[in-house]
């Protein structure tokens, strides 16, 4: 009979792998890091006004979330489980009505998120956030594409059999 491991032993063994830990990240400055963000992105012309209508007036459910995001992305803590890819596919800007994200908007969001970076985290950090922020990103703008019935650019010409 195997010996199940106890919540606490994985708990533990995924803090000594956590990605973060190796960074110097912790809880504080992912907190740091997502306010700090978020206070970009309300006084961004660009972005600001997308966020507010999807998020409202009360910003600190969101924030948390984010948090409890980048704690489980980075510590491994596993305290997120929302599923981010059908909100983001319900802010398509494909519409050219102003309200939706494009994929300019997906890089400003991530010029917005380096600038916060670069004031905020130590050097080990600061990349790691970002080659997360990178790839969660693109994931995105690749779901958005297939949600349009878009190729995405990695997949090249579809052939047809026949």
């Amino acid at each position: 009979m195997e010996h199940e491991e106890s919540i606490e032993a994985r708990a533990e063994r995924r803090r000594q792998i956590a990605p973060g830990n190796h960074a110097g990240v912790d809880e504080a400055l992912i907190e740091r890091v997502v306010r700090g963000f978020y206070g970009h992105i309300r006084q961004d012309a660009r972005l600001g006004p997308i966020f507010a209508a999807e998020i409202g007036h009360d910003w600190e459910p969101h924030l948390l979330k984010m948090i409890d995001f980048w704690s489980s992305v980075l510590l491994m803590t596993g305290r997120y489980s929302g599923r981010p890819m059908p909100v983001h596919i319900r802010l398509d800007g494909s519409k050219g009505d102003g309200k939706g994200l494009d994929a300019g908007d997906f890089q400003h969001w991530l010029a917005l998120f380096e600038a916060t970076l670069r004031e905020l985290c130590p050097g080990p950090a600061e990349a790691l956030f970002m080659d997360r922020a990178r790839r969660i990103a693109e994931s995105f703008r690749m779901g958005i594409q297939f949600h349009r019935g878009q190729t995405p650019d990695w997949l090249g010409p579809v052939r047809s059999a026949g």
